[in-house]
């Protein structure tokens, strides 16, 4: 068996979104949860704009021609993300997907990346096994949740979409929660009219890219993050991720209707730091 690495195109969208919406179904049903992406044409789109990002990095798997799995190194930020990492559900159990790491990994230290994160099914044993052999470290246990919009507002925290004026201060802040600063995402996040700002005391207290699987935010408290929850429109894709640890969060989110549809895990690689605030992370971390 001859596994061939290349970096990903366009032209692969299709194909590595089918197999992406395919893996992740398999794996989630043989545990009794719902897959990650209701509709093969969700994950295509995912891929689709991922592919087309100079900003990400990607790398396919080909056996004899064919593409059987692909993986993704987000680099908007000092801090790298991971995934989503996919392997056809045909050809496992033959080492693509430690390939696949390895390519990334590479990648990074390429690029001086001072660290690299990635959060994995909390269900999968395999992956928490792998990704552990790599060299990555626990940080946090998570609660991917789900619910009806909220619509309320947390008294003193005034919610706002965000603007390009915005960005030194939500810099400012995530350095101060997170010891860098996530302003790649950000600007992306801004451009596309989803990034929202908690003002508190006539300042900028907290912002979202979005309220969801694919967006992080931060807060210097929990009224922030409340405050961003609160004022969703939705919680896009599977629902928001939180850390559990924050069982004041947590047990607020719950008090509110929220449920739990998946545990998941935060995982790193080189340079971590602990949250000295309120965060959500992204599935990219």
């Amino acid at each position: 068996m001859d596994i061939k690495l290349r970096r990903g195109t366009s032209a692969d969208a299709e194909i590595c979104g089918r197999i992406c919406y395919d893996a992740f179904k398999t794996i989630s049903e043989a545990h009794g949860f719902a897959p990650d992406f209701p509709a093969p044409e969700v994950a295509i789109d995912v891929l689709t704009r991922m592919l087309a990002n100079p900003k990400f990095y990607s790398v396919v798997a080909e056996i004899d021609g064919r593409i059987v799995g692909s993986n993704f190194l987000d680099e908007r930020n000092t801090i790298a993300g991971v995934g989503p990492i996919t392997v056809d559900p045909t050809v496992q159990n033959r080492a693509i997907g430690r390939h696949l790491m390895d390519a990334v990994h590479e990648r990074a230290a390429e690029r001086n990346f001072a660290g690299v994160r990635l959060i994995q099914a909390g269900f999968h044993t395999r992956s928490l096994s792998l990704y552990a052999k790599l060299g990555y470290e626990v940080r946090e246990h998570l609660a991917c949740m789900q619910g009806k919009p909220l619509g309320i507002s947390i008294e003193g925290h005034v919610v706002r979409p965000a603007a390009e004026a915005d960005l030194e201060a939500c810099t400012r802040l995530c350095r101060e929660v997170h010891g860098h600063d996530r302003s790649g995402e950000l600007q992306d996040a801004i451009a596309r009219g989803s990034a929202t700002v908690v003002e508190h005391d006539g300042r900028i207290t907290g912002y979202g890219t979005i309220i969801g699987f694919f967006g992080h935010a931060v807060g210097e408290t929990n009224e922030d993050v409340k405050a961003l929850i609160g004022a969703a429109k939705e919680f896009a894709g599977p629902g928001l991720l939180l850390p559990t640890r924050n069982g004041e969060l947590f047990r607020w989110c719950l008090s509110k209707g929220l449920r739990v549809t998946q545990p998941m895990t935060l995982m790193s690689r080189g340079l971590y730091n602990e949250a000295s605030g309120a965060f959500l992370p992204s599935i990219l971390y």
